[in-house]
């Protein structure tokens, strides 16, 4: 019978312990809230009399749901974590916790969360109520969509449009985001999310093998290198796709912005094939010069596109035909 990786005697569990399980240090993830209070601010103004003060209660909203989030996955998580290399020394996986303070700990942070949140705006308040349930369907039985291939994907991906909503609550609480940007949003975490997966599955399979990855998530189960592979492909379409709509209704001079966009989905799709790859990590993917070179290039692109005129790429957003007469 395989063993766990993480079959060692557990610690009782202490404050940091508790703590630890909160990953505030996945805090990072956050920056997916920029892009929306930079768009919002772009194409509507600002719409709040109260601009920082709505900026730092959305932050404090964000940080606080995405904790509480964590703090379920941990916990529902402990007996399957223990199968990853990495995720076995989780706290929740070593020590002893107590099922009623982990949700204290959840109740606390939601609460927060959803209070910062309301303090905000009414927009911002829905969202983070979207948010903290969005945990409780990716990781609590009988629902728990992290567990179904796929459908774990697009479940988790939809952080990303919900972080992007509330970047935007911050700067105009009256409207939402176009439809075509959120859906972008949402692909392009799709992407992300599978990439993930498709790093671990060949990290964990060529070192450990098949049953144990399986072992480890169930939705394993459902996938394999050819598939998840071709679903990182189906995510950036689907993300380009949405994007376009986006740039030429918009401003038809963000189209400048779409070969570096290109150039981030294929570097990152790359980065995943990597041993040890930070695409298994999203926290620490500001270590990868390259990709945040290209991010850097990307918003340089979109702030020149902004501001800048070029009569010349109307015609891409009118019928033209190419004559042979």
């Amino acid at each position: 019978m395989n063993k766990s990786i993480g079959d060692l005697g557990k610690l009782n569990g202490t404050a940091a312990a508790y703590l630890s399980i909160a990953r505030l240090d996945h805090s990072t993830k956050h920056i997916f809230i920029v892009p929306g209070i930079m768009l919002a601010y772009l194409l509507r103004g600002v719409h709040t009399p109260f601009l920082t003060k709505s900026i730092l209660l959305g932050l404090v909203a964000a940080v606080c749901i995405a904790s509480a989030n964590y703090v379920i996955n941990e916990w529902f998580d402990r007996e399957s974590d223990k199968f990853h290399p990495d995720k076995s020394r989780r706290a929740a996986v070593r020590t002893q916790l107590n099922g009623n303070i982990i949700f204290l700990e959840w109740a606390g942070l939601v609460v927060v969360g959803l209070l910062c949140a309301l303090a905000s705006s009414s927009i911002m308040f829905l969202v983070a109520a979207v948010f903290a349930l969005q945990g409780l369907v990716y990781n609590i039985p009988p629902l728990r969509s992290k567990d179904k291939a796929y459908l774990d994907v697009i479940s988790e991906s939809i952080n990303n449009p919900l972080r992007l909503m509330i970047g935007w609550a911050m700067v105009d609480p009256t409207t939402l985001p176009p439809s075509s940007i959120i859906l972008m949003y949402w692909a392009g975490g799709a992407f992300l999310m599978a990439a993930k997966r498709l790093s671990e599955f060949r990290e964990i399979t060529a070192s450990h093998g098949r049953e144990l990855l399986e072992r480890y998530r169930v939705s394993f189960a459902g996938y394999s290198e050819v598939s998840l592979t071709v679903s990182c492909f189906v995510y950036a379409l689907m993300a380009s796709f949405f994007l376009a709509i986006f740039l030429i209704k918009y401003r038809v001079e963000y189209l400048l912005t779409v070969p570096v966009v290109v150039a981030l989905f294929a570097h990152y799709l790359a980065l995943s094939m990597q041993p040890q790859s930070s695409a298994q990590k999203p926290e620490k993917l500001y270590k990868e010069r390259t990709l945040i070179a290209i991010v850097g290039l990307l918003t340089a692109t979109f702030l020149f596109a902004t501001y800048v005129n070029i009569p010349a790429l109307e015609a891409l957003s009118a019928q033209q035909y190419i004559s042979l007469q």
